[in-house]
């Protein structure tokens, strides 16, 4: 298992948003966290990648326990993320946010913010082909559409160094074209030997994808399974898939 996480809680005020959460993530697999609205899948990413800390319990990545890292050093042991809300420097380009994104040091982030780094227009341009970015290097992100910008935010996180991608509703808010595109771009990465970790609402979008799927509810995991055998759950049918 590339990432292991047993008995996270995480209250906030009176309220438990993460209830003694556990379960693990297989390596090299599509998994996918899904659940209403309030169920605790995006604390529980703020947890893992360590934005939120967990009141109590663990967290395994790649073998080693992570629980008491902070957010930068668990991103220089190989997790990388994107957020439901598109997260990204109005005033730098294309160019410069993926050159930003492939340093693995401070002193290489210095170098692509100071003077381009060493990062090559060639790797810029495979990154921006895989996930179908068709736009000039130097387009300022204020210049994207929104879809442009889930196309770039995504590359942000693939051109990152990692072991691990989590994105967080990677189709929400696209049109059905782009909702494809972005599925063809995942399986190719997993193809690759990539391992990735998706919240996502899009049910058709989610079982048409993934490997396996762990269902929260008030903070816990109440089933997981293949996308077949989540579909035949009487209790995931009732609750979340309306059937």
């Amino acid at each position: 298992m590339i990432l292991s996480c047993r008995d996270i809680c995480k209250s906030f005020g009176g309220i438990r948003a993460i209830d003694g959460c556990s379960f693990a993530v297989e390596e090299k697999k599509i998994t996918a966290i899904i659940g209403p609205n309030g169920s605790g899948k995006t604390t529980m990413f703020n947890v893992i990648s360590r934005l939120v800390d967990p009141d109590s319990g663990s967290i395994e990545f790649k073998g080693q326990d992570v629980t008491g890292l902070k957010d930068y050093e668990l991103a220089r042991q190989g997790i990388s993320r994107t957020f439901q809300d598109v997260k990204l420097f109005q005033n730098l380009t294309i160019m410069e946010h993926l050159q930003i994104a492939m340093s693995d040091s401070d002193e290489k982030l210095l170098a692509s913010i100071i003077k381009g780094g060493r990062v090559t227009p060639e790797r810029v341009q495979e990154v921006m082909d895989l996930v179908g970015l068709d736009k000039p290097h130097g387009t300022n992100a204020t210049d994207l559409s929104y879809g442009q910008r889930k196309l770039l935010d995504l590359a942000i996180a693939i051109a990152k160094p990692h072991s691990l991608l989590m994105l967080d509703e990677p189709v929400a808010g696209v049109n059905p074209r782009l909702r494809e595109s972005i599925k063809k771009t995942l399986r190719e990465l997993n193809g690759r030997g990539e391992s990735i970790l998706l919240i996502e609402h899009d049910m058709n979008f989610v079982m048409d994808l993934v490997d396996h799927i762990f269902v929260m509810d008030a903070g816990k995991v109440i089933a997981e399974g293949t996308p077949a055998e989540v579909q035949n759950n009487p209790r995931v049918l009732e609750a979340y898939l309306g059937n």
